[in-house]
């Protein structure tokens, strides 16, 4: 079994939670909550079994709170990789991860298949 990431020394329980009250966040606020659960000696399966979410999502919280302090909480959407924002199609709209390059594909191919059939 791996060890749990540790959380930040230079935060405890009884501030994570004046802050939660603080905030207008309510994501924000439920992150703070599970992660000051986990300072007061709760058990991280505990603590995400009271937030509502998976290990996986309580670790990324830690990850992000260790990161950024209670700031990197408030808006936790993951990232898009540089490479997937470079990845559209001609008419500016994302293009599916290992979508065909083929010229067939391209402009103009509905109406080519249409012409053809």
């Amino acid at each position: 079994m791996r060890r749990p990431i540790p959380l930040r020394l230079d935060y405890d329980a009884a501030q994570l939670r004046r802050i939660a009250r603080e905030s207008e966040d309510a994501d924000q606020v439920r992150r703070l909550l599970v992660l000051a659960a986990i300072y007061d000696g709760a058990s991280r399966t505990q603590a995400a079994e009271a937030g509502g979410v998976t290990l996986q999502v309580e670790r990324d919280w830690v990850l992000w709170l260790n990161a950024e302090g209670p700031e990197g909480l408030i808006d936790c959407k993951a990232p898009v990789a540089a490479d997937a924002q470079s990845r559209t199609a001609g008419d500016g709209l994302p293009q599916a991860v290992g979508a065909s390059a083929s010229p067939r594909a391209g402009p103009g191919a509905i109406e080519a298949f249409k012409e053809s059939s």
